[in-house]
């Protein structure tokens, strides 16, 4: 056998050599860690015990359950790293726990045991992660949905909960998870957004952000509409921080998510029912029970069901200034999908009678996308006018000028740019002591694709 022969069998055994060390270690961590689960049973999920009295507990029974497993050696430094690495796991959210810390994931999607996806400047990519096993992220799942008091069951596959720090949590599980369960939690940023954050992003423009300023100031009522995970919670926030710290503020959510920093804020979440199906409070019941609060503003996380009925009642009875996102594709579709929620309420309301609720409403829909580049901008500014027969009116105010093409790293040129049209509401917000420049409307040309 010649020299390189040599050399590269002795690279292959090395090789090998790794590989089985590796399968002996990742065959360790899931033996220990189902030791210390077992072991450790209820005691992981004792409110009552402290942080450093149950990571004392994990650790004592770490080492125990090592000591057990003679048959394979460890260095020191191997073997402190093993048991710091399963204490976090056991302690924290698993596999998943350097994720939620780190800044720049956005969306951590868990798609089984086996399967974990992270988004990262609007870009998604699957990772190296893996949990043990279904159980292992079964019961990652059940320690994030006890931390709100919320479960999940065979009889209750689905829920919504959120992390201490605010970040919104899906879960799905047996049986309607085939292959999962399946996890997504959307996070959010330590230090809430800032519209100056938001101009600086390029979501929107300081031409943009003044008018939007002196909407919300003026007791417009907003709706922020957008699709999935383009943004519409970040831009609430922004939205709801100009309102005015005198303000008597309610906001309702199915799981809070809105971060307000003004004092006088009232916070409502919505409760599933319990074991027996009872003592449910949707947020069509917490929206009623707002306005003997006495709001002054009433802001809704999203409107997603017959509450939409609700929502218009409580704008058209002097509740100015209410802020709400739905989900939708376009400022059009936005109305269409209010009118189809006001049906949900199992009202029998004529679609004249709907529509005429929606125009007297409604003032602004601001509309935001994320773009295929991954970024996130307001491409809409949209008044809603009024009735003109069985029509409800409206005007762009903003439009994205999507034909300034793409840069050379494919990301949008284009911006938000006014139509020249001044809204019908600047003598609403005049009454208000609000003025709104003539060079927030200056028209710019729009470039040809």
């Amino acid at each position: 056998m010649s020299l390189a022969d040599r050399v590269k069998a002795a690279k292959s055994a090395d090789t090998s050599s790794d590989t089985q060390r590796e399968e002996v270690k990742s065959d360790l961590r899931r033996k220990l860690h189902y030791k210390v689960v077992e072991g450790l049973g209820p005691t992981l999920y004792n409110s009552q015990m402290s942080d450093a009295e149950l990571k004392l507990r994990v650790m004592e029974m770490l080492e125990w359950a090592l000591e057990q497993e003679q048959s394979v050696p460890l260095a020191r430094a191997d073997r402190l790293a093993l048991l710091q690495e399963i204490a976090d796991d056991v302690l924290g959210y698993g596999p998943i726990d350097p994720y939620l810390a780190d800044p720049e994931v956005t969306e951590v999607m868990v798609n089984g045991p086996h399967a974990v996806w992270l988004e990262r400047a609007g870009r998604i990519s699957k990772t190296d992660t893996r949990f043990v096993d279904a159980n292992h992220l079964e019961r990652i799942i059940e320690k994030i949905v006890g931390q709100v008091g919320r479960r999940i069951d065979e009889s209750n596959p689905m829920v919504d909960a959120r992390l201490p720090d605010g970040s919104r949590v899906n879960a799905i599980i047996h049986p309607l998870a085939i292959g999962g369960p399946y996890v997504t939690i959307r996070k959010f940023a330590v230090d809430p957004f800032t519209v100056d954050d938001l101009v600086a992003n390029r979501s929107m423009s300081e031409q943009v952000a003044g008018l939007l300023k002196r909407c919300v100031e003026g007791r417009l009522n907003v709706i922020v509409s957008g699709a999935t995970g383009s943004g519409k919670t970040t831009l609430l926030n922004v939205l709801s921080n100009f309102i005015p710290a005198n303000e008597r503020i309610i906001t309702v959510e199915d799981a809070a998510e809105v971060q307000l920093n003004q004092t006088h804020v009232l916070t409502l979440e919505s409760r599933p029912p319990n074991l027996e199906g009872k003592g449910q409070v949707t947020i069509r019941d917490l929206v009623r029970n707002t306005l003997r609060m006495r709001p002054d503003r009433i802001i809704v996380g999203e409107v997603r069901g017959g509450e939409a009925l609700d929502m218009l009642q409580a704008m058209n009875t002097g509740h100015d200034g209410s802020l709400t996102t739905v989900h939708s594709n376009s400022p059009r579709d936005t109305l269409a999908r209010v009118e189809t929620m006001v049906l949900m309420a199992g009202m029998d309301l004529p679609v004249r009678a709907i529509r005429e609720q929606v125009a007297s409403a409604l003032d602004l829909v601001v509309h935001i996308h994320r773009l295929r580049d991954g970024t996130r901008r307001v491409t809409h500014v949209t008044e809603v006018v009024g009735m003109e027969g069985d029509i409800i009116t409206l005007q762009d105010l903003m439009l994205f000028d999507y034909g300034m093409g793409v840069d050379e790293n494919g990301k949008y040129v284009g911006h938000l740019k006014a139509t020249g049209i001044r809204p019908t509401f600047s003598e609403h917000l005049e009454n208000y002591g609000i003025n709104l420049p003539p060079e927030l409307f200056q028209p710019e040309a729009f470039a040809r694709r």
